[in-house]
């Protein structure tokens, strides 16, 4: 892959996560139309994708983003009011873009009349507004140093800026950044040229400048490090605060010139003392003594100037930087992750075995490491569920318009974590329960009223740890499941004999049937009969359980438990005849004997008696039609799925077992019962049981 590419690469990456902050920005703009902060957030957000754009050579995206960012430059000025048809439009730009990004490698307009009617409905909105006719051209900025007045919001930061020899064979102009900042505050720019080599050596495509700028701004860190973002991974660079506040004076004097060199490391405290016995200036003793280059004298007097005009100074806080990586090298490293640990516990069998006392304690230091690694390895796989929850303020947003209904949503626990797969894997089935609550659920307004409820319907999603799982609730204040009306509709589709006595909530799980659908007429949204089964089989496939409970006319909360990971579990080890199984250890509550005698109608009946319980449980023998002969006093392993709980019969239970989860081949994927393999200490296979499939199959058979 060229150079090109993997620059146009990573604009479409950084660009797709801006975007992403774009429809955040406005969602939460539209609720606080007069936040500053909030405004200067889009702002940023175009702004950077149109000046990053045309630095990659996306021209369309860059002129179609300029339009756009003009306009809320307005709305930033104050010429313009923030309206609910001046965000509708924002948020189509948006999308457009995002479809620009995806359309072409170079992002190339690919319907330009869809682009140019929304830049005509922006045009028109301005007209209405008495704003102007047209858009306005765009202010120049070429000016390194623009008049912008220091004040006492406003933070000075020291910025150093040195990209690679090749920076322009990747399209990008150094200069073009050097104007971004400028156009965020005061900023002093001093060029640094001790690199460039004699005229017979000078290479015409490389950059020997590199550059110190001391910027006084509003804007904070992260608009700082914005201007960087597609350059950052090859050049050096670091923006340090140098003073957090301008209404702080140190000991009521300003920094020496030799203490900021000091500060910046230019120089250290023997250099500086040494120049000291000089009557000298010491910008001068120390550029002739060699030490530094007037150039590195001029951006530290730059710095001082600052710091006067500031009148103050705190202790300067560290800069923040973090590194972007590829996601198959994280499942990469969680792979080999995974086989040390394997071969961890491989090397604690051979230990048993040998009973050396000097291998023991190798291989206790051995599997703390790799315990260590492990968690430290899973957490950055690691991400904060907020990331999904932000995406559907859109959906519910759009989706309540389109159906003419008012709904808020709300969110708790966004900062929860989940491993990045699960949280792939669980968006779609998540969408489908928002669409349900925001079609069946919430009632139009009127009809909210004539209840006595208020006029907007609200949708609450939360999030939160419990124990090794993550516990997801959606919630809505609608009209609640109808019990009558579902039975009716099953009894009709032959799920269930008109007599049955079925609890509430076993008539609720009839929803996640094949084919079910209490929906009157057929719409965009809803109707057909398909998804909530699919929404129960994904969910299934994560090892995770899905709960209903509702009040008619009340709401409805719908429940999903998921694990923390797919990747490495806690397991409990079990053998049947000479199988080995693992059973997740978060389902296990338990674990109690069996004895068979003769007479015993406890096998017969499937169930035992546990503290004043009945529990139904079943065998791993009889289930995979294992041969041989039971032993007379077998384990029942006692497990959890929502609020069921049922017993798995084997013969013996091994004991705690760390599980590196392999998935099974195409054959194998089907067998009812199996949800994965694990490789066990010497060498041989484990299958991994599916306890969601196995405690619904002993159900079944009980009703």
């Amino acid at each position: 892959m060229s150079r090109d590419d993997l620059n146009r690469l990573a604009f479409k990456e950084e660009a797709h996560d801006l975007l992403s902050e774009l429809e955040s920005a406005l969602l939460e703009l539209e609720a606080t139309p007069d936040d500053r902060e909030t405004i200067d957030r889009v702002f940023r957000a175009m702004h950077t994708i149109k000046g990053s754009g045309a630095m990659f050579g996306f021209d369309d995206i860059a002129r179609f983003t300029h339009e756009v960012e003009t306009v809320f430059d307005l709305v930033r000025n104050g010429q313009l009011a923030v309206s609910k048809e001046l965000l509708d439009l924002t948020l189509v730009a948006r999308d457009r873009i995002m479809a620009m990004l995806s359309g072409s490698e170079s992002g190339i307009d690919q319907d330009p009349a869809a682009s140019q009617r929304i830049v005509k409905s922006l045009k028109s909105l301005l007209g209405q507004a008495g704003v102007f006719a047209s858009l306005p051209e765009p202010k120049p900025e070429s000016s390194i140093q623009p008049s912008t007045a220091v004040n006492e919001d406003a933070e000075i930061f020291r910025i150093h800026f040195k990209p690679p020899r090749n920076v322009f064979l990747s399209g990008t102009d150094p200069l073009a950044l050097l104007e971004e900042l400028a156009a965020l505050g005061t900023c002093k720019v001093t060029a640094h040229l001790d690199d460039v080599p004699v005229l017979s050596a000078y290479e015409p495509d490389a950059c020997y400048a590199w550059w110190n700028v001391i910027i006084v701004t509003k804007a904070g860190r992260q608009a700082l490090q914005d201007v960087f973002i597609f350059v950052e991974d090859d050049s050096e660079i670091s923006i340090d605060k140098v003073e957090p506040g301008l209404n702080v004076e140190v000991n009521g004097e300003h920094k020496k010139l030799g203490e900021i060199l000091v500060d910046r490391g230019d120089i250290t405290e023997e250099d500086l003392l040494k120049a000291l016995g000089s009557q000298k200036r010491i910008g001068a003793i120390l550029t002739e003594s060699g030490v530094v280059s007037p150039a590195q004298v001029a951006s530290a007097l730059a710095e001082q100037a600052a710091l006067k005009d500031g009148r103050g100074a705190r202790k300067p806080q560290e800069s923040v930087s973090s590194i972007r990586v590829a996601a198959e090298k994280l499942d990469k490293l969680v792979d080999l992750v995974g086989e040390l640990v394997i071969v961890q516990a491989q090397v604690n069998q051979y230990v048993v075995q040998r009973k050396d006392p000097y291998l023991a304690a190798l291989s206790e230091q051995l599997g703390r490491l790799s315990d260590e690694l492990r968690d430290s390895t899973l957490g950055i796989r690691m991400l904060p569920i907020g990331t999904t929850f932000s995406k559907f303020k859109r959906l519910v947003r759009d989706l309540s318009d389109a159906l003419g209904k008012e709904i808020e949503l709300e969110t708790e626990g966004a900062e929860t974590e989940l491993d990045k797969t699960v949280i792939e894997r669980f968006g779609d089935p998540l969408v489908h329960l928002l669409r349900n609550s925001i079609d069946h659920g919430i009632e139009l307004p009127a009809e909210r009223l004539a209840q006595g409820k208020p006029r907007h319907g609200t949708i609450k999603l939360t999030a939160e740890h419990s124990g090794g799982d993550v516990l997801i609730r959606i919630f809505d204040d609608g009209k609640g499941l109808d019990a009558k009306t579902i039975f009716t509709k099953a009894v009709e589709k032959g799920l269930v004999s008109p007599d049955a006595e079925l609890s509430e909530k076993e008539i609720f799980n009839f929803i996640f049937a094949p084919g079910f659908s209490t929906a009157k007429a057929v719409t965009n949204v809803s109707g057909r009969g398909v998804g909530m089964d699919v929404v129960k089989q994904a969910i299934d496939s994560l090892r995770g359980s899905i709960d209903i409970a509702s009040s008619k006319g009340l709401g409805t909360t719908i429940t999903i438990k998921l694990p923390l990971t797919l990747a490495i579990i806690d397991g409990l080890q079990v053998q049947v005849e000479n199988e080995f199984y693992v059973i997740p250890l978060s389902l296990v509550e338990e674990c109690v004997e069996l004895i068979g005698t003769k007479g015993n109608g406890r096998r017969e009946q499937r169930i035992i008696h546990l503290r004043g319980e009945v529990v139904p449980y079943i065998r791993m023998r009889e289930w995979f039609d294992i041969s041989g002969t039971a032993p007379e006093i077998e384990q029942v392993v006692i497990t959890s799925q929502g609020d069921n709980r049922v017993g798995i019969v084997v013969d013996h239970v091994i004991g705690e077992h760390q599980t590196v989860i392999k998935s099974l081949g195409r054959v194998y994927r089907e067998v009812e019962g199996i949800s994965g393999a694990t490789i066990k200490g010497d060498g041989s296979m484990a299958l991994i049981l599916d306890i969601p499939r196995l405690v619904r199959s002993v159900l079944e058979s009980c009703t």
